[in-house]
């Protein structure tokens, strides 16, 4: 009941319009994020987004539902993963949600009234629902992605690949090894790949506790570091963390072991010098 070519049409002619009003009357004196952005290529990226938006949505009153939703995927993981908006609140986010919501609402009730009479009540109340529906889902699907989104930066964070020059990177582990063991390997493996690294310093100086999964994980990404070519150099093994790594069965003979970073590097600029 709810699908109606003229008023895709309709909406699909305003979404320019929409776009303008609704950057017009954001609360641009809010606290950071992006809608605060003086930045105009920031800007310019917001509009094009909410331009999107837009367009994908006005679809809901001509696809079948399933269509429609699968559609939203590819916009909703682009922006959740957009760096400016991982950066702003979800609340803020939420919130301009429901205010293109109102301006759909708008929409509606100028197509009812240029259109007078010829659409009764239940089809007018259709078209309020599929949109309360349509704005409900694509907020829980996007919420769901911006967590996930501040999750993987949360943990890009935890394991951070740092180039010391063209040919050598520090890896320095903190605290318990708690992140998660496959994305540590697989980051690290790829930004070694990226960078043209070949010797890389794991500092564990910053680490408290080892347990027997960390152990295993880690000892898979000395062998994986060692089939891409990279040479594994550890750094900073307190007395405790060394008996359990033995204990454990990390394997040590496929690695260099400094007493610490400092002397590891030492060591690196004597032998280029």
């Amino acid at each position: 009941m709810h699908r109606n070519n003229d008023l895709y049409n309709f909406l699909l002619n305003k979404i320019n319009q929409l776009t303008e009003d609704w950057y017009d009357s954001l609360n641009k004196d809010d606290d950071n994020g992006v809608y605060s952005s003086n930045n105009s290529e920031v800007i310019r990226k917001l509009k094009r987004q909410n331009n999107d938006f837009h367009k994908h949505l006005c679809k809901v009153f001509i696809e079948e539902e399933a269509k429609f939703f699968n559609s939203f995927e590819e916009w909703i993981n682009e922006v959740a993963y957009d760096e400016e908006h991982v950066k702003t609140p979800i609340n803020r986010i939420i919130r301009e949600f429901f205010r293109v919501q109102d301006q759909y609402f708008h929409l509606i009730e100028e197509f009812i009234s240029i259109n007078e009479g010829e659409y009764n009540h239940s089809q007018i109340h259709s078209w309020h629902l599929v949109i309360i529906k349509a704005f409900s889902k694509v907020i829980e699907k996007f919420t769901e992605a911006n967590n996930k989104a501040q999750q993987d930066t949360i943990r890009e964070l935890s394991t951070p690949v740092i180039s010391l020059n063209k040919n050598s990177a520090l890896l320095p582990l903190i605290g318990d090894i708690d992140f998660d063991k496959s994305l540590l390997i697989e980051r690290t493996l790829q930004k070694c790949a990226q960078n043209g690294i070949q010797t890389l310093y794991i500092d564990l100086s910053g680490v408290h506790t080892i347990d027997e999964e960390s152990v295993y994980h880690l000892s898979q990404l000395i062998d994986a570091l060692q089939l891409i070519g990279v040479k594994t150099i550890l750094s900073g093994l307190h007395p405790k963390i060394a008996m359990a790594a033995i204990h454990l069965n990390l394997p040590l003979n496929k690695v260099t072991i400094k007493a610490s970073l400092a002397q590891a590097l030492d060591e690196e600029k004597a032998v280029n010098y």
